[in-house]
């Protein structure tokens, strides 16, 4: 597609010699307004340059890029050249573009040849996955959909929390008071009412801390019960998590939790003794990280054992051993950014040059109304019910509207569950919010289901126009143009335009929200072009350049909901 950006620096560069090429191209800017242009250059900076007002060096530069074929019109407002795009050239190039392009539409090959790990979701196995676990999901989902979009071959891990001191109270727990056909009949569930009673308990009985200890301690040096007891309730939770990522499509090219990296510790206290950076403190082995501002790193226990920080470092390590990428990305709550911190200052100080390309991209959190979730007291919203009952909703109402669709089911499930994804997509990814049912289950305004909606309305156009119109459509090459200067089928157009740039600038801030207001955007360009121009009109050149236009739309509208993690309904 024509970078008209590029197009104008370079007309640009031809009357401006005391900046670069480069430079020139990041003073393009595109104007809040589109009165003000489709594109906008500032000339501020030229002032001292060529020592003349910044007034004075736009209306020099308008003059000059007048007539240009690129520009329908070029003015000079105050101390800004302003550009718009010759409408043909725009329309000609967004047509050919999304119809040709198709679902790869918005996409690129920056990223070929380079692969990317994605580590999201990461839920701890034997505990509910809950309305929390939603954000590392649904954000690592979409941002491994973008970066596989801009072309690069991305790994999705599930790196589950399957290790650690909570599987000896576990199993501590079951011994005591568990029953297998109850595990069996509901795992998670019954796991966390065990989990919660050993922690009640434990309040006035002291041992059970120092039971779990010893069982834990027997799990790590591979006794036959404690081993079958946590691969019994692993199996368990991925069978009740596996339901929740079919509902939310969502599939992973490794679940290689914690667990996996036990005994891959070696390496790491190795490496960090050979660099001198290990220090005892009370028996326990720590990195010192004061210089940097940061609290100690806990490497192992007094007992031996190790935690968090060393299982991360392993992992890193065996990633890149394994995958050798170019990029190791980690989709964890804000809530661990010093543990973050930590890990990867230890990679580079073990020398390891790859260290700033594992990036931690953190988000906000979720609480309910009347606090924060907390596994331990029971109090949590399990993601399944959420899911459900999104769908359960939006069954009701495609009941009450009558809503024209040949399986009820599919609608209410692929609306339902684009509702909660979208709402979760739709705002900055750091911005903490607290779960309200009213909030996720209403569908008006700028939700899921309007943009779903919007696509289902451009694919009832297009079955209503024709087979042989939809087809004459997609050839833009052949389109008479001048039906598509009205406003509104004009800024449609722009909005489908940067549909690609918006993807790259996603992609490079690991921002979906992004992608999800642009989405936004789009449907409501649309509407307002459906609301304002008559489409299927008699006249049959006039009916198939509006629904080219509408075909882009709904290629553009599906391209940006897959990326999102939401499916595109035909029908509504």
């Amino acid at each position: 597609m024509q970078n008209f950006k590029k197009q104008i620096a370079g007309k640009l560069e031809e009357h401006i010699t005391e900046l670069s090429g480069a430079e020139i191209l990041n003073m393009v800017e595109i104007p809040q307004e589109s009165s003000m242009g489709d594109y906008a250059f500032p000339c501020f900076r030229l002032a001292k340059l060529m020592r003349k007002a910044p007034t004075a060096i736009a209306k020099e530069l308008a003059e000059k890029l007048e007539g240009c074929a690129l520009f329908g019109k070029v003015e000079a407002v105050n101390a800004y050249v302003n550009m718009f795009i010759d409408k043909e050239i725009l329309l000609r190039t967004v047509l050919t573009s999304a119809l040709g392009e198709g679902d790869r539409f918005g996409g690129s090959d920056i990223g070929a040849g380079r692969k990317v790990i994605v580590e999201y979701s990461s839920p701890n196995i034997a505990k509910p996955f809950h309305i929390g676990h939603i954000r590392s999901t649904v954000i690592g989902n979409a941002i491994n959909n973008i970066y596989a979009f801009l072309g690069y071959d991305t790994v999705r891990i599930n790196h589950l929390g399957d290790y650690g001191t909570q599987f000896g109270k576990l199993i501590v727990a079951y011994r005591k008071w568990g029953k297998k056909e109850d595990v069996e009949q509901a795992p998670i569930k019954t796991l966390l009412e065990y989990y919660t009673r050993f922690h009640d308990e434990a309040e006035t009985d002291e041992g059970l801390a120092d039971e779990a200890r010893l069982a834990f301690s027997k799990l790590e040096q591979g006794g036959a019960e404690e081993t079958g007891l946590w691969q019994w309730f692993r199996d368990e939770s991925l069978k009740e998590f596996s339901r929740v990522y079919k509902l939310l499509g969502i599939d992973f090219d490794s679940y290689a939790g914690e667990s996996f990296y036990s005994d891959k510790m070696g390496r790491v206290i190795d490496a960090l003794t050979d660099k001198g950076l290990l220090e005892e403190s009370d028996g326990a082995l720590i990195v010192n990280l004061e210089e940097w501002d940061m609290p100690p790193a806990l490497i192992t226990k007094k007992d031996g054992s190790t935690l968090y920080i060393t299982r991360d470092i392993a992992a890193a390590l065996y990633r890149k051993d394994e995958y050798s990428f170019h990029k190791n990305l980690y989709i964890v709550a804000s809530q661990q950014n010093l543990h973050f911190r930590q890990w990867i200052k230890i990679i580079e100080l073990l020398g390891l040059d790859w260290a700033d390309d594992c990036v931690h991209i953190p988000f906000g959190l979720v609480s309910l109304e009347d606090g924060v979730m907390s596994t331990r007291a029971g109090r949590v919203v399990f993601l399944e019910d959420v899911l459900n009952r999104a769908i359960e909703r939006t069954r009701e109402i495609v009941k009450e509207k009558n809503v024209n669709t040949d399986n009820m089911d599919e609608t209410a499930r692929q609306v339902g569950i684009g509702a909660v994804i979208f709402q979760e997509l739709s705002n900055n990814r750091i911005k903490d919010y607290v779960f309200s049912w009213d909030k996720i289950l209403n569908f008006e305004g700028e939700t899921g289901p309007y943009i779903q909606y919007s696509h289902a309305r451009a694919s009832s156009l297009v079955r209503k126009g024709g087979e042989p119109t939809a087809a004459a459509a997609g050839r833009p090459e052949s389109l008479d143009l001048s039906y598509l200067e009205p406003e509104s089928a004009f800024e449609l157009a722009k909005l489908i335009y940067r549909f690609p740039d918006i993807v790259l600038e996603a992609g490079e801030k690991y921002e979906p929200s992004i992608v999800a207001r642009h989405v936004v955007d789009i449907a409501q360009a649309f509407n307002k072009f459906y609301h304002d121009e008559h489409i299927l009109t008699d006249n049959e050149a006039e009916k198939t350049a509006k629904l080219s236009l509408v075909l882009a739309a709904k290629q553009t509208i599906k391209n940006g909901l897959f990326l999102l993690g939401i499916e595109a309904p035909e029908r509504m």
